[in-house]
């Protein structure tokens, strides 16, 4: 077994000249933690899981339940602002999400909202993490306990508004904001026994298990901002191991083609989302090994849609691989790019497990 050091070292180096603890400069795995970025602006409020999908960049709702985006251009509707929604000022940066942690018995539709990402690479087995997240209340909600994290190996895509009942790895067991509209932590520590992929926020229980109490002028649902969430590894540090025979056994020589396995973009979309930097990290320090190797990056799609729109989807995936690769430092003159979409196929087209396989990022070695 070997292992990827994520440039480790020059961390550690850059925390010694620096004069700061390594430990707490540990690398915070969860992408835009703090909802400061944005792939598109919304033009109302939020109604469904797919609009919240849509707005905030690598976050999704995995139901069709919607968490509600307070930002500068968000505009709140009346009957929701008068209900104290939005008063609260964001925790960290200019942006924060809200959900429903309570009240489907005669409560705010959508008694259950969640929100979850990709991380930047999967957890570790036999890693301990800890985790931490901020919360507030809007002023009139119910206090409720019982708010965390669960962290999944595949992405989850309920298409119903249901509650998503599992057991979080960390959890609010008190009450949360008692006697406060202010922000409160939530934090917790906890050992990975398998190599989740996905974290989600929310609350995972049923109503008759949360705890409850009552404020002034009380809604009849539980109702929390939530901002700044951090996963981060505790010392010591376990690398994320890679097969022995990923990329070792395989001679790299002009005119051999590479397929990069963890390439990741939203559907349709030619930008990388963060997950995919861990992989191509890896073709980084192979390009550093290796100063005299030129590539061609190839991008490639299934056969599901016309030639005319597959062809530059591929080749602007390519791109943005190169795109990567020049930002972290790798000569122009070394890298070239290509889209292919759905000419070279590697497996059949009329299954979903061919169609995944066809669409792939891979390059091609011109020369060593």
């Amino acid at each position: 077994m070997r292992y990827i050091k994520a440039k480790r070292t020059a961390n550690l180096m850059l925390c010694l000249m620096l004069g700061i603890s390594y430990v707490a400069a540990q690398q915070n795995i969860v992408p835009n933690p703090s909802f400061e970025e944005y792939s598109n602006y919304p033009l109302g409020w939020f109604y469904k899981g797919s609009d919240f999908s849509r707005v905030i960049k690598y976050w999704s709702s995995p139901t069709a339940a919607s968490p509600d985006v307070f930002g500068p251009k968000v505009r709140i509707p009346r009957q929701w602002a008068e209900k104290g929604f939005g008063e609260t000022k964001p925790y960290d940066g200019e942006s924060m999400i809200g959900v429903t942690t309570y009240g489907c018995e005669g409560g705010k539709p959508h008694c259950r909202e969640y929100a979850q990402i990709q991380l930047t690479e999967p957890l570790v087995i036999g890693q301990r993490y800890k985790v931490s997240f901020w919360v507030a209340p809007i002023h009139r909600s119910l206090r409720c306990d019982k708010l965390g994290v669960y962290f999944s190996e595949e992405e989850i895509r309920e298409p119903t508004d249901d509650p998503l009942f599992f057991n979080p790895h960390v959890k609010a067991d008190q009450l949360l904001a008692v006697g406060t509209n202010g922000w409160q932590e939530v934090s917790g520590e906890f050992q990975a026994d398998k190599t989740e992929n996905y974290i989600l926020i929310g609350n995972f229980y049923p109503d008759e298990m949360v705890k409850t109490r009552d404020v002034v002028n009380h809604l009849n649902f539980g109702y929390y901002y939530i901002d700044k969430i951090e996963v981060k590894k505790m010392e010591p540090i376990i690398d994320v191991p890679l097969p022995s025979n990923e990329w070792s056994q395989i001679k790299m020589e002009p005119g051999k083609v590479v397929r990069l396995k963890n390439i990741f973009f939203d559907h349709d979309k030619a930008e990388l989302l963060p997950r995919s930097f861990f992989e191509l990290d890896k073709l980084y320090d192979l390009l550093k090994q290796n100063p005299t190797m030129q590539i061609e990056v190839r991008g490639h799609t299934d056969a599901v849609g016309e030639q005319s729109y597959n062809l530059p989807l591929s080749e602007k995936r390519a791109k943005a691989v190169v795109d990567y690769l020049l930002n972290s430092g790798i000569s122009t003159n070394r890298l070239h790019h290509q889209g292919y979409g759905a000419s070279m196929p590697i497996a059949e087209n009329d299954t979903e497990i061919g169609r995944q396989e066809n669409r792939r990022v891979e390059f091609l070695i011109l020369s060593k």
